[in-house]
């Protein structure tokens, strides 16, 4: 079950039914391809305020009360078209923050030699916590915490959380019940998609996951996208995203 009205109306039984979306920024300048991370000054591009358009367009007649992003400019810029719609305010969450990265501020793609540094090999012993950066359970309960806030802001009613791809994968395959490291190509988390959990009271009851802006997005972005070499918007040198 994909859509999240379809999931708000087919749970009944007591407890007041609440619908969380996550959704994930729109496409970054970002001219250099580097792993932008939580630096700021990444801004959405031209095609990533199209994305944000069409997020609030897909939300439009949706019951809306709350709307939070992420404090990093992508995700706030994101966020203004929704909130605007609706006639609200964007808050700011440090909870849904990218997550940290050892490899911030620096290329890590295709062809650009990073994995043959010695200076990186360090970084890369432990794939399962993960080693270059913030580990994935503490991921997890920052999210938890910033879902169940945006819960009790909209209770009975729907909330817009904007965040990064890392963290809404991590807390989408925790309540799912899968393993939380995996392999990253292999996300479903593309640029302005929409992961919406609904919870009966506090507790989730379902998670479902939609694209509105899937058209737009650069086909080597998307899941399983085949990489492209050298440098470009939102980081052309991997196909993973931020």
């Amino acid at each position: 079950m994909n859509d999240a009205r379809d999931q708000k109306n087919a749970f009944g039984g007591d407890g007041e039914i609440t619908v969380v979306h996550l959704v994930r920024h729109g496409e970054v300048e970002n001219p250099e391809g580097v792993l932008y991370g939580r630096l700021p000054g990444y801004h959405l591009s031209e095609l990533g305020r199209r994305m944000a358009d069409r997020v609030a367009d897909h939300l439009a007649a949706r019951d809306i009360t709350y709307v939070v992003a992420s404090p990093l400019e992508r995700a706030q810029e994101t966020a203004e078209p929704t909130a605007k719609a609706h006639g609200l305010d964007v808050a700011a969450d440090p909870r849904l923050i990218e997550a940290d990265n050892a490899f911030q501020g620096k290329t890590f793609g295709v062809g650009d030699g990073a994995l043959r540094r010695p200076a990186n090999w360090k970084l890369l012993t432990n794939p399962f916590r993960p080693s270059w950066g913030e580990p994935y359970l503490d991921q997890v309960v920052r999210m938890m915490a910033a879902l169940g806030a945006a819960r009790d802001a909209a209770r009975g009613h729907e909330a817009v959380c904007v965040s990064h791809q890392l963290p809404i994968w991590v807390v989408r395959s925790y309540a799912e019940g899968r393993r939380l490291w995996h392999d990253p190509r292999r996300r479903q988390c593309t640029l302005a998609s929409l992961t919406s959990f609904t919870y009966r009271g506090d507790e989730i009851v379902s998670v479902g996951y939609s694209e509105p802006a899937r058209d737009l997005v650069p086909p080597h972005l998307l899941p399983g996208g085949r990489p492209r070499r050298g440098k470009g918007q939102a980081g052309q040198g991997k196909s993973f995203g931020a």
